[in-house]
């Protein structure tokens, strides 16, 4: 891995950064899903002109009608950005050519190996390759292993005419993006940036600077690399470690959230995680399994970082257990026949975002053992294609109706949305299976709830 690259600040640094503090620069944003369109959206707002790039027309056909496909993100918010001619979008990436700063926020997933499957930051490094100029910044903001912004970006990029540091400028800063979050949106959440250089990671801030709350500047773009990952890992390590409590508690007629609620009253010392059936959502499932596979290369063996991986992966596995003891209890059924009815598709409450949602594998699992399971989701109305769960695509949530409820021999609960009337649930249920102690919050004591 290379240390970070020493450069002079030149012309072309100091006309970029120019153009960057009077809000002239033009921002490319390369992949407009749940991390480019909202950093599209606030550049926009801050008075930078921006076009996002995606190879998916649809999403273009959308933002540029002023209509957004994500839900969090209002059409309300993009509409008067469209109008007012700030933000566009193409699925020409011939247009990079004009942009003076270029971020990637493309998806970095894991193959069926779990190895990183680094293809879309390559292939879209290689397209900036084709149009890159002099004086253009590029920044990395996809999820990966330290090194790859020097190992796989900069190759890509880099001519005999055109080097880092000297004719553009290369930096990363790790996208922090929390869908849902009312209280941190993207301009309030501090931004780490490490740069190819002096003169990349100065303007890579400035830019930042720009729009966001605060900036962190790292020593080199590896090191930001890492910072994203560890911030995951200990999300996922953690995570892990209720769940096991949860395992070790219930065996001891012990309630798991009893015990964490109690406990986060410390006021040192202690802070709260959640038990819940598996790990979702782009981020915590995938990023500790890059650490683990590039920590091979250095022969260390990344123990911590897999135990929780095991842990975490085989959650929905105890709660397909948890939820055949307990319909064999209450209604001596065995899981082959019952109607299961999930409720909650999406990996986490009040968003539209099913990857790695642990509901796409309860529902296989379930399935696997001659169960039929439907699902209800206000928000995720109909099963989208996936890597994992191809079969799945197309399958369409049921009405919430009495009906629906009174014909579940058990309702599961993998998500909690808001906008779901659980204690309706609570009185129409025969037998629930909860989760997320989904139940317990929303005031409901009944005794058809099991806690998994």
């Amino acid at each position: 891995m290379a240390e970070q690259r020493k450069s002079r600040p030149n012309a072309a640094a100091k006309r970029l950064g120019q153009r960057i503090a009077g809000k002239k620069a033009r921002i490319g944003i390369i992949g407009l899903g749940y991390v480019g369109l909202p950093l599209a959206c606030l550049f926009a707002e801050k008075g930078f002109p921006v076009t996002g790039f995606d190879v998916d027309e649809n999403k273009t056909t959308k933002l540029n009608g002023g209509r957004s496909y994500i839900r969090h993100i209002s059409a309300r918010r993009i509409a008067p950005l469209v109008k007012a001619g700030s933000l566009k979008a193409s699925a020409d990436f011939r247009g990079l050519k004009a942009m003076d700063c270029i971020i990637i926020c493309v998806p970095t997933p894991l193959s069926k190996q779990r190895e990183p499957d680094l293809s879309y930051v390559a292939d879209t490094a290689a397209e900036i390759g084709k149009h890159l100029k002099a004086g253009q910044l590029v920044v990395l903001e996809s999820s990966t292993y330290p090194g790859t912004t020097d190992e796989v970006v900069r190759p890509a990029l880099e001519t005999k005419a055109l080097k880092s540091g000297r004719d553009f400028f290369l930096a990363y800063s790790p996208e922090r993006e929390d869908p849902g979050n009312e209280t941190y949106g993207t301009a309030a959440i501090p931004k780490v940036v490490g740069g190819d250089g002096a003169a990349a990671l100065s303007l890579a801030l400035a830019l930042y600077d720009a729009a966001v709350v605060k900036t962190v500047p790292a020593s080199s773009p590896a090191t930001a690399e890492a910072v994203k990952l560890t911030e995951n890992i200990f999300r996922s390590v953690n995570i892990a470690l209720v769940n096991e409590l949860k395992v070790i508690f219930d065996a001891m007629g012990i309630d798991v959230w009893e015990v964490i609620d109690a406990a986060k009253t410390k006021p040192f010392g202690f802070m709260p995680f959640y038990p819940g059936p598996g790990l979702g959502g782009h981020c915590i499932p995938i990023d500790p399994f890059y650490l683990t596979w590039k920590a091979r290369e250095f022969g260390i063996t990344t123990r911590f970082i897999e135990l929780a991986g095991e842990i975490n992966t085989l959650m929905p596995h105890y709660v397909v257990e948890k939820l055949g003891e307990a319909l064999n209890a209450r209604s001596a059924k065995a899981l082959k026949g019952a109607h299961i009815l999930v409720i909650g598709l999406a990996y986490k409450k009040n968003v539209d975002d099913m990857r790695e949602s642990p509901a796409l594998t309860l529902i296989e699992l379930l399935e696997a053992q001659g169960a039929k399971v439907d699902y209800h989701d206000p928000i995720i109305t109909q099963i989208k294609p996936s890597r994992e769960h191809p079969h799945l695509a197309g399958r369409r949530s049921k009405a919430l109706s009495d009906a629906t409820l009174k014909r579940a021999d058990v309702v599961l609960i993998v998500t909690d949305h808001d906008v779901i009337d659980f204690k309706r649930i609570g009185k129409q249920a025969r037998l629930i299976v909860d989760t997320r102690n989904t139940m317990a919050r929303a005031g409901w004591r009944g005794k058809n709830v099991v806690k998994a």
